[in-house]
């Protein structure tokens, strides 16, 4: 068996606000060709959190992926504590329910509602004993919130046989750079 966790950098720290800002175009390119290749190389079940931002975006890209590859992966939502998300705004709310109830298997590590940042560390420390691997939209010279799970994996990973890819800001304008160029190719060839 092997479980992918994929985690990065929440929307508003990439500055992406609405579904169809241009940034999120290249990025929902990026995790297609990242999750289509952990499909290949044999993943059951891609497992990530529900903040809004890399983590949504990835159960949701998966979810698409599964037209492709019917039956060959589950998707997981596995959330902190029991209210994860109830101080959001509506339409946030809304999306966050909508998609926990699209994937395969939903729960929260914490029965209980947030009481204390040792839950977001037990919340890591799940998401580490039931995966084989990680995947994060994160770039160390640029911090957010993620940080906290790139130091729990760095530190996991150092001392046992646990794999995690980065994908850097150079690798997402890498990214948007052939994004562009396809699209202009596509443009000439109307």
């Amino acid at each position: 068996m092997s479980r992918l966790w994929v985690t990065g950098y929440r929307s508003y720290e990439l500055g992406i606000f609405k579904d169809d800002d241009p940034k999120r175009k290249v990025i929902d390119m990026v995790l297609k060709n990242e999750i289509d290749q952990a499909i290949v190389d044999g993943m059951d079940w891609l497992i990530s959190g529900g903040q809004l931002g890399i983590e949504q975006w990835s159960l949701e890209m998966a979810l698409n992926l599964k037209k492709t590859y019917p039956g060959e992966f589950q998707t997981s939502m596995m959330l902190p504590f029991a209210d994860f998300g109830s101080n959001w705004n509506e339409n946030n709310q809304t999306k966050l329910q909508t998609l926990k109830a699209r994937v395969d298997f939903s729960a929260s590590v914490s029965q209980k509602p947030y009481q204390s940042p040792q839950q977001l560390r037990n919340y890591q420390e799940f998401m580490l004993s039931h995966t084989d691997q990680a995947l994060l939209i994160y770039d160390l010279d640029n911090p957010g919130k993620s940080q906290y799970d790139y130091d729990q994996i760095k530190r996991f990973a150092d001392n046992h046989p646990y794999p995690y890819k980065l994908i850097t800001f150079d690798d997402l304008q890498s990214a948007a750079d052939e994004y562009q160029e396809n699209l202009n190719n596509s443009v000439q060839d109307d």
